[in-house]
């Protein structure tokens, strides 16, 4: 009876509030809907609409949409747009209606054309009324930037789809697809994409960003983050989510330069605009308040990283962007880009001003820029709860510059994006996170991902181990021959704690066996992969490696590398006892510690030789060295993907900074030497505009101490014919070693701006790449072999002719032009050698070549 009672009583509560709120509802009336073109379905950003009987009114967005509320008995809404016939639509007093409307365009008729000859006028700067808007537009860009104020907050909210398009019908009906018909999706066919659509990534993220002026900090707080989750054994999931990232940027129009798709294209109102766009003003809207000037712009050249598109300037004295449609032109030097949209709205604040609301980014990716399946991208952002001028305490900005992720953000319930969202989601887009679950599970996409996974990361996986690298498995040098190699490392699935990997590897030259095992704690609890690391390592390793070949991201017996130039036949046998522990922090900033016991033994011609009191020369077998080091990384704001193999940074603008300090000890587990290692060096990548990019590396050491040769650093050589970036093209293997020095490299990427000028060679999108490298060493007289008889000497050839020495007072200096983006996807380099040209056995010019993938 009781609990008959209270389900009474519950009805009766719900049943009255539904009534209020109906009742609520009666009084007012509510309409939306989204303006089109009736010809091509397009939608029309920025259509005006008015209130018949009212001074009411407003403007679609930038997607076309409109939303108002309405308190009274009006009946007729109004849609007018430059080009296009004005439609009136009925509308019912005190009910909530969907509006759809479709405008016409508008035909004019004359009576009579008269077409005269006569030459185009030239577009000039001088004295052009569109160039005068815009120079007050730049000169008011400090006022209308978050910057202005003291303090900003507001509440962000991103979604991000991935998707397969333009997919035919044909390619949808293939028998691999028979059982992943639910996956497609039907788009409007006039839009970004094509009409068919296969989403295979989404995410949604809300955030709360704080901002502060003086001292300048910027902090975010996500607090729900809800994305589709591949399995981890074929794709990293944070990792892929940075990666969009980075390529999806937030647009600032204010900026000088705008980041898409990882290249920086200058802003139509950047301080330089004027002179790589062409500005005309197209309309003048009256019934908006402010009016709002209609800008039109594009490059002058269109190759150029450059937008076209148009700008809504206010005529109230602010000369704020008050929409922006942004895209680019077909002849852009953008890879795989067939087409890229961008949408700008903006609302105006409590003070006049205005803010960024909303901003959409689509980008249609493809093989060419013919039509033909691809991959689409669409960044959708929102912001509202905008607060100017709001102190907060000084707390709420610690740890200012991290992205602070609360605990189960993406843990959050559908009732809580339902109701934070701040539009729903389409029904076809709420289905791809079950989608994309259900996928997974299906046999065949597993062995699909499996081939895909070995091709790209290199490891076979089984589970609780993977097999590889795949291209390691076979190589060859001068020492081993043929060389034979198998190994594989534990994942996840055998424990997140405990990490090993081994590899075995036989040279059927030199008959030697060579291995690798490691042992790894994680003191995390995480993957030893996965960003901040935190771990104990034990190892040892015994192997071949070339004196002074510094490889980045890429095993030394890569079967590629195996093709050299010149003789390589110096190697080292080298026999590692190494205990690391690595420890990296929130802030990107990270130490190693590390204890190492290293034996070399000379290989091939390589030998280690000293001078007897007697005059007599000796042969050492083999140098024994016991080490301590410290290694200490930081790298603000750094991003990186998380591969099966390595980590590879995303480079961004933020310097990376590294130190490390060695140490060896002299009587400790047969050490033999005491000696102290410093080196550093700092990473920068500059942008300039429309000049392209500039990467420099600064980099120093000092060793103190008497060592021999093989302890000294033997700088970077390169024989391959592949162009390395970090080492120098055209030195020899062991040509130079220093116990001090210092360089500078810099490689300048111009992304075709001066190719872009040349009418046959801008077709080709091909972009110009050039850089010089130096490097200051030399060597203290107790190191010196020459003035020290006792000293191990430098290797010498067949004739007796040393090959090895150091840098005297002049600098070891090379350059290289080339040309990039051959195919979209090789740069190949002219290098030249610019001193030290008499040293024996050297190449002073060679071509090296250099595959990467850019946009």
């Amino acid at each position: 009876m009781r609990q008959h009672f209270n389900q009474t009583i519950i009805s009766l509560v719900l049943f009255f509030s539904l009534a209020a709120a109906s009742a609520v509802r009666a009084q007012q009336t509510r309409i939306s809907g989204t303006v089109t073109d009736a010809s091509t379905k397009e939608t029309l950003p920025y259509v005006s609409y008015s209130i018949t009987g009212s001074t009411l009114g407003g403007r679609t967005d930038a997607d076309g949409k409109f939303n108002i509320s309405l308190n009274g008995d009006y009946t007729t809404l109004k849609f007018s747009y430059v080009g296009y016939k004005p439609v009136s639509k009925v509308i019912k007093p005190g009910t909530a209606q969907v509006l759809n409307v479709q405008l016409q365009p508008e035909a004019m008729l004359m009576n009579e054309v008269v077409i005269t000859a006569g030459k185009k006028p030239r577009y000039r700067n001088k004295e052009n009324p569109a160039v005068e808007l815009i120079r007050k537009v730049i000169a008011n860009k400090a006022k209308n930037r978050m910057e202005h104020y003291d303090f900003v907050e507001y509440q962000k909210y991103e979604r991000m789809m991935f998707s397969l398009s333009n997919l035919s019908d044909k390619f949808r009906n293939k028998r691999m697809f028979r059982n992943y018909q639910f996956l497609f999706q039907e788009q409007d066919s006039t839009k970004i994409g094509g009409k068919n659509v296969l989403p295979v990534f989404q995410q949604e993220k809300l955030s709360n960003n704080y901002f502060k002026k003086n001292p300048e900090k910027t902090k975010t707080i996500v607090i729900a983050d809800k994305r589709v989750n591949f399995d981890e054994r074929f794709i990293d999931n944070q990792g892929l989510s940075t990666y969009f990232d980075r390529m999806y940027q937030d647009i600032d129009i204010y900026d000088n330069n705008i980041s898409v798709v990882s290249n920086q294209l200058l802003s139509p109102i950047s301080d330089g605009a004027p002179g790589f766009y062409k500005f005309f003003i197209t309309d003048t809207i009256k019934n908006h308040n402010p009016q709002l000037v209609e800008l039109a712009f594009t490059p002058r050249n269109n190759s150029d990283l450059l937008f076209e598109g148009k700008l809504y300037i206010t005529l109230d004295g602010n000369y704020a962007v008050q929409n922006a449609f942004l895209t680019v032109n077909k002849n852009i030097n953008l890879n795989f880009v067939r087409a890229l949209e961008a949408k700008l709205d903006f609302e105006k604040s409590p003070d006049d001003r205005y803010h960024l609301s909303k901003s959409n980014l689509i980008v249609d990716f493809g093989l060419s820029k013919k039509a033909g399946s691809g991959f689409t991208g669409e960044r959708t952002v929102t912001f509202k709860d905008y607060k100017i001028n709001n102190p907060r305490p000084d707390t709420t900005y610690r740890g200012a510059g991290q992205l602070v992720v609360v605990p189960d953000a993406d843990k959050r319930s559908e009732q809580f994006w339902a109701n934070n969202r701040p539009e729903p989601l389409s029904s076809g887009n709420m289905k791809v996170y079950g989608n994309l679950d259900t996928l997974q599970s299906i046999p065949s996409f597993k062995r699909t991902m499996d081939v895909v996974t070995l091709f790209f990361a290199g490891y076979k996986d089984f589970g609780p181990f993977e097999m590889g690298p795949v291209n390691t498995f076979y190589s060859f040098n001068g020492v081993e021959g043929f060389r034979l190699r198998l190994g594989g490392r534990t994942t996840p699935s055998l424990s997140k704690r405990y990490y090993f990997e081994t590899y075995a590897a036989y040279g059927f030259k030199d008959d030697k066996w060579k291995y690798f095992l490691s042992g790894t704690y994680s003191l995390n609890n995480k993957s030893i992969y996965a960003f901040p690391q935190n771990y104990l390592r034990a190892s040892f390793q015994r192997d071949t490696k070339i004196p002074g070949q510094e490889l980045q991201f890429v095993q030394e017996d890569n079967f590629l590398l195996s093709f050299k130039r010149g003789e390589n036949n110096m190697m080292l046998y080298n026999d590692f006892y190494r205990l690391d522990y690595v420890h990296e922090f929130e802030n990107h900033f990270s130490y190693t510690l590390g204890l190492r016991k290293w034996q070399q033994t000379p290989a091939g011609s390589l030998y280690f030789s000293n001078f007897a009191d007697n005059g007599i020369i000796g042969r050492t077998n083999q140098i024994s060295t016991s080490e301590v080091s410290l290694s200490l990384r930081y790298a603000p704001h750094e991003k990186f993907y998380q591969g099966k193999i390595y980590r590879t940074p995303i480079i961004d603008r933020f310097p990376i900074f590294n130190f490390r300090y060695t140490a060896g000890i002299k009587g400790v587990l047969g050490g033999e030497y005491n000696y102290h290692n410093f080196m550093g060096s700092v990473d920068k990548r500059f942008y300039l505009s429309q000049l392209g990019y500039t990467d420099v590396t600064l980099e120093g050491a000092y060793i103190a101490g008497k060592v021999p040769f093989p302890l000294l650093a033997i700088h970077r050589a390169n024989q391959t014919y592949a162009y390395q970036l970090n080492s120098y093209n055209l030195m020899n293997f062991l040509e130079f070693v220093s116990d001090h020095y210092a360089s500078l490299n810099i490689d300048q990427n111009f992304n075709g701006f001066f190719f872009n000028k040349i009418p046959l060679l801008k077709k080709l999108k091909l972009r110009e790449v050039a850089s010089f490298k130096v490097l200051y060493g030399g060597l203290r007289d107790e190191n010196n072999p020459a003035l020290n008889s006792g000293s191990m000497q430098f290797v010498r050839n067949e004739y007796g002719v040393p090959i090895t020495g150091s840098l005297n007072r002049d600098p070891y200096m090379e350059g290289s032009v080339g040309v990039g983006n051959i195919f979209k996807v090789l740069r190949v380099d002219a290098v030249k050698r610019l001193s030290y040209l008499n040293n024996p056995g050297i190449s002073s010019w060679g071509i090296r070549a250099r595959v990467k993938f850019d946009f």
